[in-house]
């Protein structure tokens, strides 16, 4: 009696299993137990000359052993059902890696620690840092208590890696430092009279890094951030006051804060005003950005940097130009995409000739000739967020980060 009542309550946390949370797969289950080969639901019959109480326990043994029986026939055909049901939903080449988050967290940068491929970081909204140590498969959060503040809620923006030594910034106003491949950061000191809000920050070599705040003041350190010097004589603000008469349209109502920055490998950077309406430029060794007016009607959504060095340029409502030739220009020639009507984002070079351009509501697209043409992805269609920024780390590892703490791993 003791066994048989300790598998009637295995059974029923089974069957309550079931319908709470694959409702639709417990009522397969039943129906399989309780369909007879004439396609009638009827109980199994109590064998003759039982008596009824005899009757109901057979029946009800009977009943157990076949419901279970059952059951273990059905889980593996529902668990085999279920995987292809992921592998038709799943994205061509990209999965999706959840993450131990707020749903609310926007996902802002990534890095990995060259010399150990699988180790990296991740960071977001509402100070959020995560760590994978297998290589973007799964994350687990990461506390640092020198970034932990009370009267703080942190966005952490950038992070970069040189060797062992990495560099993150925020705001409010936030450096962390490492030299040990994240197994400890150290909080830098900063000025309280920083011009702007860091949002950038490349490590450039042995304690050495480049920093660069929204109002356009580059800054770099060779001492692990201890002194920082100036690479730029004054900010975007100032410059375009400066030169108001320059030519440039839309200079006037400029509000003095970047919308995006990019660096390319040798050190130029692009960046977008705040209202989208000119993009300005600054190369290693110029005292001031270089002002440049838009290449189309519609206000400037982001730009970058191809894998060749041209430009790319992204405009609200989906649409992508391409610079003529390599370099800082103002020649674009526009690139016809499947964006269906929603703003793409950002854009990001596995290769010369591949690359990844991602947007609102689940855009992803596709070239691999350079951007010339590009492939709407559909499978990503049926991801409820906005695809932010799209990462490559070398050709092998990318991710595509978004709000809602969505994250995509490229699966290549």
């Amino acid at each position: 009696m003791a066994s048989s009542a300790i598998m009637a309550t295995l059974h029923l946390q089974g069957l309550n299993y079931l319908l709470y949370k694959k409702p639709q797969a417990s009522k397969m289950v039943i129906r399989s137990v309780f369909l007879t080969r004439s396609g009638h639901c009827q109980p199994p019959r109590a064998q003759l000359g039982e008596p009824r109480s005899q009757n109901l326990a057979s029946l009800s043994r009977r009943l157990f052993l076949s419901e279970t029986a059952a059951i273990s026939v059905a889980l593996p055909s529902l668990v085999r059902f279920e995987g292809e049901a992921k592998a038709d939903d799943g994205l061509s080449e990209w999965e999706r890696v959840y993450l131990p988050i707020d749903p609310g967290v926007v996902l802002l940068d990534i890095a990995f620690v060259p010399d150990e491929l699988n180790h990296g970081f991740l960071l977001g909204t509402r100070q959020t840092i995560l760590e994978t140590k297998d290589g973007g498969n799964t994350w687990f959060p990461r506390s640092i208590p020198s970034a932990e503040d009370e009267d703080f809620n942190y966005r952490f923006n950038s992070i970069s890696f040189k060797g062992k030594e990495g560099w993150i910034v925020g705001k409010p106003a936030i450096l962390l430092y490492t030299s040990n491949a994240g197994e400890s950061w150290e909080r830098i000191p900063l000025s309280n009279q920083l011009p702007g809000d860091m949002v950038y920050i490349k490590a450039t070599g042995e304690k050495s890094a480049e920093m660069v705040t929204d109002q356009g003041a580059i800054y770099v350190t060779s001492n692990r951030g201890y002194n920082w010097k100036a690479a730029v004589q004054e900010t975007v603000s100032a410059t375009l006051n400066r030169t108001v008469s320059s030519g440039i349209s839309g200079a006037s109502y400029y509000t003095g804060t970047f919308n995006t920055v990019n660096r390319s490998p040798d050190g130029n950077y692009v960046a977008v005003s705040s209202r989208g309406n000119f993009y300005l430029t600054w190369e290693p060794g110029q005292p001031y950005w270089q002002p440049h007016n838009r290449a189309a009607a519609r206000r400037i959504q982001n730009m970058g940097w191809r894998a060749d060095g041209g430009l790319w340029l992204l405009v609200r409502g989906g649409g992508l130009y391409l610079s003529k030739g390599t370099g800082i220009t103002e020649d674009f020639e526009e690139i016809p995409v499947q964006s269906r009507g929603f703003g793409i984002l950002d854009v990001g070079y596995r290769s010369k000739d591949e690359a990844w351009a991602a947007g609102g509501s689940g855009i992803l697209l596709r070239t691999m000739n350079g951007g010339k043409t590009w492939i709407r992805d559909k499978a990503a269609d049926s991801i409820a967020a906005n695809l932010y920024s799209v990462k490559f780390i070398d050709e092998k590892t990318g991710f595509v980060l978004g709000n809602d703490g969505v994250l995509l791993r490229y699966l290549g």
